[in-house]
Formats: structure tokens, sequence, C-alpha cells
């Protein structure tokens, strides 16, 4: 089974390659005292935090992802958004693992394939939850609507060669309000950690018994 990277890599199209150095964001983040929410996908997956503010706009993937976003007026097919899924599983048998490299070429020849006019802003490496990660960033124009969008996308490779998505999609304008929030839920998101097998103990074992020498 092979998961079709979510709708935003089916409807942008990405060309060039632009490397960037890790910034410090010179935005301010969101107030410390607001209320943040704790999600977990159902199979035993990724969790991460998001703004009680926000609504949970449905699953994606079958439930290997979510859709997240700020209450807005407008059509919801224009709303701004933050998914996060898992959007390549652990490969089967014989499969080679597709990587992060294989995720990126996969995305930019979709996008490519869809015609969109693009700018790719940036792309860099990250460590997400101690694990690979790798951002993507573009700026486009939605030939349907006129509309224009940015996109960060932060791919993050499992320990079992699984594929993570943590993704904004917004409007330009509104970039700065929501990149700070984007880079919270990104520093939440995390994997639980693997349970220990069967009659493992986290126990330290007691030291043997040593007979004291006899004095001479």
């Amino acid at each position: 089974m092979r998961f079709v990277l979510w709708s935003l890599l089916l409807t942008v199209t990405v060309g060039g390659f632009a490397a960037a150095e890790d910034q410090t964001p010179t935005h301010k983040p969101p107030a410390k005292s607001a209320v943040w929410k704790r999600y977990c996908q159902p199979e035993g997956g990724f969790c991460f935090k998001y703004p009680s503010s926000w609504s949970m706009l449905g699953e994606i993937f079958a439930g290997y992802g979510v859709v997240i976003a700020p209450a807005q007026t407008q059509d919801r097919t224009l709303w701004n958004a933050i998914t996060v899924a898992m959007v390549v599983p652990p490969p089967e048998g014989d499969e080679e693992p597709v990587g992060l490299d294989g995720v990126i070429q996969q995305a930019t020849s979709g996008l490519r394939e869809r015609g969109q006019d693009y700018e790719m802003v940036q792309r860099q490496q990250r460590t997400v939850d101690h694990k690979p990660a790798e951002l993507l960033k573009v700026r486009y124009q939605d030939k349907s609507s006129a509309r224009d969008w940015i996109e960060e996308m932060v791919f993050i490779e499992g320990p079992d060669n699984e594929i993570y998505s943590v993704a904004l999609k917004s409007a330009p304008q509104d970039l700065a309000r929501l990149e700070p929030i984007f880079t919270q839920v990104l520093a939440s998101w995390t994997l639980p950690e693997p349970e220990p097998p069967p009659g493992a103990t986290d126990e330290i074992p007691p030291k043997p018994k040593t007979t004291p020498p006899k004095p001479h």
C-alpha cells in the first residue's frame, strides 16, 4: 500500500531547489498562556498539540491524518489550515524505503505535472522529535481560484522508514500570524515511545554477591 501525498502536493507544481540555513524567527510566538489541546492518532501513531480555539476539520488517509484550522468566514476551500499525517507507510516485503529525498522527488514531480505557477522559497534539513526531517516551502497561485498560497511542508522519517508530514497552507497575508503556531505544532509533534519486548524490565539487576576474602 502506498499513500498519495496530501492535497497540497497534488495541486502545486514545484521546480528548482533552494537551500537555506536555520534562522531564528523574527516574529513573536503565541502567548504561552494560550490553552492547547493534545491529539493522538488512534492507531498508536503520532501525537501533537494545537490551539483549543482551532477546529478539527476531519480525517484523511483513512484516519492516518487530520486537518486542523482556525475559524474563518470564507468558503472552506479557501481556508488556511494545518495538515498532520502519515504520507508514506513502512515498506512491505522487498520494497525499498522511499526516504526523505524520495518523498521530495515524488512531491515535486507530482506538483510539476499540475502546471501551476510556483516559486520554491526554501528547502532545509530539520530534526523533529530527534528524527531526520526536511522542510519544503513553496509559493504558488491556484489557477482555479486565482488565489495565492504559501505552503510549508515538513517531512519526518520514522523508525520503520515510514514518512510523516506536518504542513501549513496559508494565504501570504496570513503567514506572519500562522507561522508561529505552525512552529509550535511542529515542535509538539512526537511518536510514542516503543514498548519494551515481553519480559523486559527497566529495573537494574542487582549486583552479584561476593564473598569477602578470608584474612591470612
